[in-house]
């Protein structure tokens, strides 16, 4: 796929600068970076990057009920983060939609502690091969906009499809039409309330930097975007790939760990500021914790390590 045919009809200054930055390495050290006023600068102004929360961190006491979420924004305010994105899933009844009464409630508590909300997201497949239960895909991400605009969250995140492997007698060509047209679908509903739908790379039927850039230049679609998992591009140098993406990147999720060629390594996470710097990012970066512990000894460890990261 020839990306930078298609980067040179801009649509945004980030998306002019993706032409220099596929040619360059992974940090871009010497690239120039276009403004939103197009004038050029040499890097980000880390006063328009904060650090957001991405409620999956507290997964396990929140689906325990060991914590309400009330009780996880709190946390995160006292802590000293400037957002938080709640998935989806922390809401009661999940997948079946709030009342508006909580949704403003929650509202409410993080506007009165000082958080923004940075995004949401949902649980969807659009690899799937009957088309109405695609259809019902669809639908779910629809109704989830709508959540995502009563509560203030810009993004919503939503996956491709949540399977690696295709199924029996489909082609990835054939199925990234589903996934194009499905996603084609939201972004058009998603533009009527406002809010911007965030593809992520979930190691899934996404796994490349390739996939990614194909599935938003086939959509073609100003309010769709990425969301940048740095921990799940799994197949070669993921530091290579989150730099060609990052251009489109509308949210983050830093993680504590990432994969080069396929192991588990501590995330570099001074080269990574590199990447967000020098690919003009500017909003929340959300940080999400994984794996066994306390997240309310592990939020604060890494919230710590980034926040210094990105002073540096």
């Amino acid at each position: 796929m020839n990306d930078e045919r298609w980067i040179e009809k801009p649509q945004s200054s980030r998306r002019d600068f993706l032409k220099t930055a596929l040619a360059s390495g992974p940090l871009l050290a010497t690239v120039p970076l276009v403004g939103q006023s197009g004038a050029l600068t040499e890097r980000a102004d880390w006063k328009n990057v904060r650090l957001s929360c991405n409620l999956y961190s507290f997964n396990e006491p929140l689906t325990k009920g060991q914590m309400t979420l009330e009780q996880v924004l709190e946390f995160c305010a006292d802590l000293g983060f400037d957002a938080v994105d709640p998935t989806g899933y922390y809401f009661p009844n999940y997948p079946v939609l709030p009342d508006d009464s909580y949704v403003y409630q929650i509202k409410r508590k993080a506007f009165r502690l000082g958080l923004d909300i940075s995004g949401t997201g949902v649980r969807n497949d659009f690899t799937l091969p009957d088309p109405s239960r695609r259809k019902a895909e669809i639908e779910l991400v629809r109704k989830w906009i709508g959540v995502a605009a009563r509560l203030g969250a810009p993004v919503l995140r939503i996956f491709s499809g949540i399977g690696k492997e295709l199924k029996p007698g489909y082609h990835r060509d054939e199925v990234t039409t589903w996934v194009v047209d499905a996603i084609r679908e939201c972004t058009e509903h998603a533009a009527r309330q406002g809010v911007i739908i965030v593809l992520q790379n979930h190691a899934d039927f996404i796994q490349t930097a390739d996939h990614v850039l194909d599935i938003v230049k086939r959509v073609d679609s100003e309010w769709l975007a990425v969301n940048l998992d740095i921990g799940s591009f799994k197949i070669g140098d993921p530091y290579a790939q989150i730099a060609r993406v990052a251009p489109f990147a509308a949210t983050w999720q830093i993680k504590e760990n990432l994969f080069v060629d396929g192991q588990e390594t501590v995330t570099d996470l001074a080269k990574i500021m590199e990447i967000v710097r020098h690919s003009g990012y500017r909003g929340y970066l959300p940080i999400e914790t994984l794996g066994k512990g306390d997240p309310k000894q592990k939020v604060p460890v890494f919230y710590e390590k980034v926040k210094k990261a990105l002073k540096s």
